[in-house]
């Protein structure tokens, strides 16, 4: 038990031991495990033994608690591996919205299958030499209010649950269908679960299966399963490639991954009928569908980030692109939604001969890194010294809209917010269909609007954006327009020239230093990207920079300054940035 789990059980002790049915170890005895107090949650703390007992109890942990959370907050989970759940229930029961909850731990698994008697109806084994069952069964599980065992579990629990197999998937894909036990997997199941309409088509998970993951008892995609189970969505494990075959199916026919997925994009979009959008919450395995660990792919890992945008696109679908170790989103999500205001500054007037710099601390577009990487930065002491813009998708209030707001609660007035990629929803709006350009504002304005968000300052595409896509953007994000343009496809894709568009200042977004080593290489690369002064109109220059604490990113600003005493540097907040380049170039000096 980690130290802030034994914490909460000793200063709670004397709540517990009055509760009815508590032991005097001050958990739930299992005879009385239903009898949690209304206002109170049950806390179970996994392993974290890194072995494939360990990941089975997390697999089945997170279906009870997927089932669970439906009606209320109902089971946290706490890992004896990682600290962030712990830190989240910290920040929101001292003075959050989860303030007052009484906690109750679970001591054991046998405890909290106990629990789930009465709101489980029945379990699903999956047949561990076919690894895609696994995110089949716990498609089925969301729809069937179900467990799902592995083989393993079964033997051990099935006769003590005394609950139905409501489908047991060993031996029952062979391959017969398209070559591939994998792909008859996913293609039953698209028969089934989507093409019938019983699964939620605003969800799509893309949770690594058990393939190279049970052995090693890694669960950074078990522990996510309680989203997927709790909003009934389709959980998929598939390559975004058609010229190779994957790490894990190797003997499968050329392109049987891509067309699946194809399959299941098709029926989503049918199921939506243009009236929503589906987030896909996940990521590509990086093992079995790029060249590391060993793998000689003939792809690399970011572009094969970007061919899976490239390919869901289309089909009105946006990524959410790493869910990784995000525990407890069944219970996050459920914290109350409001409309936040993060303020603007007062606009100024840019002066001749200024080198205007401005920062995007970037790339927390998906949950992992606002749940995991967001804190350190954010609790960094530095910050608030230097004007910076933060870039957070804010469609993940869907999943944590306890942590963005936490974060609007505690800015300064130099940290401002803005979507990162690529506006509520990582895509490539170039391949939007055109009728379907109004779905796509509508679904950014609700985000936009909830989070005072006017500025899109990273839309990542393969080509400038269209006429058609600036005039969407225009109705939501009026205040600017940066993109990313990388040519994946040899398309002839390039960047736009900077202009204004219908009133939007659309300029690129410096990427040369994302990857932040130090603050050294940091300044001289961005002196790389700035040219003498001429001393007269002023300049301007975007800069992304991933995952890095103010204070670094200040350091480097200095050694800029440092390095280039031929210009006359300032560090301005995004809303004067982009208010200062409309102004340059309307008065002709662009």
């Amino acid at each position: 038990m980690n130290f802030f789990t034994s914490s909460i059980a000793f200063l709670l002790s004397g709540i517990f031991l009055s509760l009815p049915g508590c032991d005097k170890r001050g958990s739930v005895s299992s005879s009385s495990i239903q009898e949690k107090p209304e206002n109170a949650m049950y806390v179970y703390t996994l392993k974290g033994s890194s072995t494939m007992s360990s990941y089975d109890e997390a697999m089945a942990v997170a279906c009870i608690q997927g089932v669970l959370n439906r009606d209320g907050t109902h089971l946290y989970v706490l890992s004896n591996a990682l600290n962030k759940p712990s830190y989240w229930l910290d920040k929101f029961t001292t003075k959050g919205w989860l303030a007052g909850k009484e906690q109750v731990p679970i001591s054991s698994f046998e405890q909290l299958l106990e629990l789930t008697k009465t709101k489980l109806k029945g379990v699903v084994i999956w047949d561990t030499d076919v690894p895609a069952t696994m995110n089949v069964a716990t498609t089925l599980a969301g729809l069937e209010n179900a467990l799902v065992l592995s083989p393993d579990m079964a033997n051990k629990y099935l006769e003590k649950l005394k609950l139905p197999v409501i489908k047991d998937f060993r031996g029952i894909f062979t391959g017969v269908e398209t070559g591939s036990k994998k792909n008859d997997a996913y293609r039953w199941a698209i028969r089934e679960f989507l093409e019938t309409g019983r699964c939620n088509p605003h969800w799509l998970y893309l949770y690594e299966d058990s393939y190279m993951t049970r052995h090693k008892g890694d669960v950074g995609y078990v522990v996510t399963r309680d989203w997927a189970v709790y909003n009934r969505g389709f959980v998929y494990d598939l390559s975004p490639w058609g010229d190779e075959a994957p790490l894990d199916d190797p003997a499968q026919a050329l392109g049987t991954d891509l067309q699946t997925y194809k399959l299941m994009l098709e029926a989503v979009l049918k199921l939506t009928k243009g009236q929503q959008m589906t987030e896909v919450a996940g990521f590509f395995s990086f093992p079995k569908y790029s060249n590391i660990e060993g793998y000689p792919s003939k792809h690399d890992p970011v572009p094969t980030e970007w061919e899976t945008v490239y390919q869901i696109s289309p089909y009105n679908c946006y990524q959410n692109t790493v869910a990784h170790n995000c525990f407890n989103q069944s219970i996050h999500s459920q914290a109350p939604q409001k409309n936040m205001q993060q303020g603007r500054p007062q606009l100024h007037t840019p002066e001749n001969g200024k080198t205007y710099i401005s920062i995007l601390m970037a790339d927390y577009d998906s949950a992992t890194p606002l749940y995991e990487f967001m804190p350190a930065h954010w609790d960094d002491q530095a910050r608030g010294d230097m004007p910076f813009l933060w870039g957070i998708n804010p469609n993940l209030s869907e999943s944590y809209p306890d942590i963005m707001q936490y974060l609007y609660e505690t800015k300064t007035d130099n940290d401002f917010f803005a979507a990162d990629a690529s506006a509520a929803g990582y895509m490539n709006p170039n391949r939007i269909d055109p009728a379907y350009l109004p779905l796509f504002v509508s679904h950014n304005q609700k985000f936009y609007e909830q989070w005072d968000i006017s500025l899109s300052p990273m839309v990542l595409d393969t080509d400038e954006p269209s006429p058609a896509v600036k005039d969407a953007f225009v109705e939501f994000s009026p205040d600017g327009f940066a993109t990313i343009v990388i040519d994946f496809q040899n398309a002839g894709g390039k960047l736009p020239e900077p202009h204004i568009w219908k009133g939007m200042p659309v300029i690129e977004l410096i990427n040369n230093v994302a990857n932040f080593y130090n603050a050294e290489q940091t300044a001289q690369e961005m002196s790389v990207s700035i040219p003498a002064s001429n001393g007269q109109t002023p300049t301007y220059y975007f800069f992304r920079i991933v995952w890095t604490s103010p204070n670094q990113v200040i350091l480097a600003i200095n050694r800029l300054k440092e390095i280039r005493p031929d210009l006359d540097i300032e560090v301005i907040d995004a809303y004067n940035f982009f208010h200062f380049f409309k102004t340059t170039y309307n008065q002709g000096n662009n």
